[in-house]
């Protein structure tokens, strides 16, 4: 069983959430919460009360830029790593001489790319963001039904990463137990599997996140590009490249030469990001440990936790879920 952390992460809290967030709740359907105490469903996906009032604030006051780029995944499948790769992406020229200086060497990347959810909206205080330079670079975990409508209709790009679920799951039950209380204990792998295949897991059910990004990739191939976890560890230097040419900022020949998609897959590898200082020590301006979100990040790691049947079940549940969509597992 994963190791519980003292004490939540303060944006995971059930305190100082809005009025409108608190009159809402009640009317919610909710069930039991694999971190905090409870989740609740919200527009067909569940989620935990302090980040429900993160979403309602970003509903109703972000305004999206048509320059602004959005990393968009279901919680653990690949968020940090990701972060780090589109961050280098775009600040490349800035940075690239004077490598020792580099942010990502200092700062984890969930605080040089922030979530709208759980950092910038999470808390009473509304952000001005209108400063920010363009392209402005976020995270969100949110479904696309949920997101602000000014994302929607703004024409800005959408990087949707997509993982095995079997690996999504067994990490996201780590990452789970290590946030719980020690009074609360860690939740069993057979009691997460349940709610897991029952579509009752944070930002899930995990096939309908995946499936409306994969429609509207199919819709809208100029704004929203599907990726897979798995093909991108089997070929970084191609999908960097990618990226750029996705994103409005193909890598010039002579980058191709210089060995600048090398270095950028370099420095965002698992192995270089996992043994900075700042990943094994620090902690995130919400609180929180940055080497939670460092555990293996291998592909096919569920198999030393998770029985065959086990893995059985979860297939069974994707393939009755996603039949039809085109999505393959």
């Amino acid at each position: 069983m994963a190791p519980s952390q003292p004490s939540q992460a303060k944006y995971l809290r059930e305190d100082d959430i809005s009025r409108k967030c608190r009159d809402l709740l009640p009317s919610l359907p909710h069930e039991k919460g694999w971190i905090t105490p409870s989740l609740h469903q919200y527009q067909g996906f569940w989620v935990a009360p302090k980040l429900l009032n993160g979403i309602l604030a970003c509903q109703d006051n972000f305004q999206a830029q048509k320059t602004d780029i959005f990393i968009i995944t279901a919680p653990k499948s690949g968020t940090t790593w990701l972060k780090a790769i589109l961050f280098c992406l775009l600040n490349r020229a800035k940075y690239s001489g004077s490598m020792q200086q580099h942010p990502l060497l200092t700062q984890s990347p969930h605080d040089l790319v922030p979530f709208l959810e759980l950092k910038l909206y999470f808390g009473q205080e509304i952000p001005n963001l209108t400063s920010l330079p363009p392209p402005r670079l976020f995270a969100t975990h949110v479904p696309y039904q949920s997101l602000p409508q000014s994302v929607k209709d703004s024409g800005c790009k959408l990087v949707y990463l997509y993982r095995n679920p079997k690996d999504t799951f067994v990490s996201l039950w780590h990452f789970a137990n290590k946030l719980r209380s020690k009074e609360t204990g860690g939740m069993p792998l057979g009691e997460c599997l349940d709610a897991f295949c029952q579509g009752v897991s944070p930002f899930g059910p995990f096939w309908d996140h995946a499936q409306g990004y994969h429609n509207m990739s199919l819709e809208m191939p100029d704004r929203v590009l599907f990726l897979r976890y798995e093909d991108m560890k089997e070929g970084p230097h191609g999908h960097v490249k990618r990226l750029a040419d996705f994103l409005g900022c193909p890598f010039a020949e002579e980058e191709l030469r210089d060995g600048t998609v090398d270095g950028i897959v370099r420095m965002c590898s698992f192995d270089s990001l996992s043994m900075l200082e700042v990943n094994k020590s620090g902690k995130l301006s919400t609180g929180q440990e940055t080497k939670s979100y460092f555990r293996k990040g291998e592909v096919g790691d569920w198999m030393n936790y998770m029985s065959v049947e086990m893995g059985e079940r979860i297939d069974r549940v994707m393939q009755e879920k996603m039949h039809g969509s085109g999505l393959k597992l």
